[in-house]
């Protein structure tokens, strides 16, 4: 799979939510994510724009793997995500298993995701309203392509971006900015 995603800073968020509801989302959820996102033994994951981490989600954990970013407008880049067994324990194993193969911990986000559906497009959006901890409220757009319908999916995320009046994106990931933030950048 490859995910098409931008990402936009919302200061004004009543305003951004006033436009939002005009498209009629469809609230899939609301959770909060914590990642925890690692250092690889044998290169650079900043320098090679790589990604790797597990996430829980209440009990749901996941270990995702994200590929570099494949053009300089977006964030699109290949992803792999696994979903670990349900419970506290799968995702401590996962950490466990990574510490003893070398990974470091590299930082840790934490955020509350409200997770809606709209139609951009033909296509089905997801679109994410994060309030991230130490880093201010964000909006992502997503859509999940192949490798036949990027072009369309990135063309759709933009056409929404502008439509909800988002202003330039960041593509930055959370991490990335919040070790910009510890360095005061």
């Amino acid at each position: 799979m490859i995910e098409v995603e931008t990402k936009f800073p919302v200061v004004e968020i009543d305003a951004f939510m006033s436009r939002f509801a005009e498209l009629q989302p469809t609230l899939v959820e609301d959770r909060t994510e914590i990642d925890e996102y690692f250092h690889a033994p044998d290169r650079d994951f900043t320098a090679t724009d790589e990604a790797l981490r597990v996430r829980r989600v209440g009990e749901t954990a996941y270990l995702t793997y994200k590929g570099p970013k494949l053009d300089t407008a977006t964030k699109t880049r290949r992803e792999l995500e696994t979903r670990l067994e349900d419970g506290f324990l799968a995702a401590e194993l996962a950490v466990s298993l990574l510490h003893a193969s070398g990974y470091l911990t590299a930082a840790n986000v934490t955020k509350s995701r409200k997770v809606f559906c709209v139609g951009a497009d033909h296509l089905q959006a997801e679109v994410c309203l994060d309030r991230v901890h130490n880093l201010g409220d964000f909006v992502e757009i997503e859509i999940a392509a192949d490798t036949g319908t990027v072009e369309t999916a990135r063309q759709a995320v933009g056409e929404l971006a502008e439509r909800l009046q988002l202003g330039p994106g960041e593509r930055r990931s959370y991490l990335e900015l919040l070790m910009d933030k510890q360095k005061g950048e």
